[in-house]
């Protein structure tokens, strides 16, 4: 009992110490060294928070889970963007993660959210994704439309669209609605990575012109299947 009081006791003690000690460091340590003890913390801290910023922003930390690599990500494998003619490939964060720095950081934040949804098994199954498809879609677009695509406009610029080398209906559409502001890519090019969930009721985000009205009827009543079929012949004209 005694060695047990005298322990409580020490430990109570260095506690006391610690807490004089970083309550008030100029008393106790030299400037010096509290100068180059902030810096050498400053540069780990930040090393390490890079580091976990980097490590989280990787297309194999996205498809870590089950529920990413058996759905999302079998998706993209299928599109154009995953593989095309050109070898340029669009990963998880480059379609999810802003560049910028001061917009990452947001990003990160907001999606710690889905930590939760993780450990609750939101989507754990693929009949919990399916049933959910809609809703998840939502979110995303209407964060992309939030931000003018941002994500979209990190590789595509309509500035350097050439309008002369696209078809007569993407040309029109795009000189129409893109350069003018009215409309921002997601409110066209949605299910271009992934299936789309069922479309019925939900407007494509553009209207054709007179001489090519009809074309695009089937965007808004067909079947997953048939979307992508109808978006990737667009894509690879």
């Amino acid at each position: 009992m005694a060695r047990l009081k005298s322990f409580i006791r020490w430990c109570w003690n260095s506690l006391v110490a610690f807490w004089r000690i970083i309550s008030r460091p100029s008393a106790y340590l030299p400037l010096g060294f509290l100068t180059v003890g902030g810096f050498v913390c400053g540069v780990i801290f930040w090393g390490g928070f890079n580091t976990a910023l980097e490590v989280t922003n990787t297309e194999k930390f996205c498809t870590s889970c089950h529920e990413m690599r058996d759905n999302v990500y079998q998706e993209l494998t299928q599109t154009v963007h995953f593989q095309n003619r050109s070898g340029v490939r669009a990963t998880c964060p480059d379609c999810h993660v802003p560049h910028n720095w001061t917009d990452k950081i947001a990003r990160k934040m907001q999606a710690s959210k889905e930590v939760w949804g993780k450990i609750f098994g939101t989507i754990s199954t693929r009949e919990k994704f399916l049933d959910m498809r809609l809703e998840l879609a939502k979110h995303e677009w209407a964060r992309l439309k939030a931000n003018d695509s941002l994500e979209c406009r990190n590789c595509h610029s309509s500035v350097a669209m050439d309008f002369t080398k696209q078809t007569r209906r993407a040309a029109e559409i795009h000189s129409r609605f893109l350069t003018t502001g009215e409309k921002t890519c997601i409110d066209c090019h949605k299910g271009i990575a992934h299936l789309l969930p069922d479309m019925r009721g939900i407007e494509p985000g553009w209207k054709d012109a007179p001489e090519l009205q009809g074309k695009g009827s089937a965007y808004l009543h067909a079947p997953e299947q048939a979307v992508r079929t109808y978006l990737a012949e667009i894509e690879t004209r």
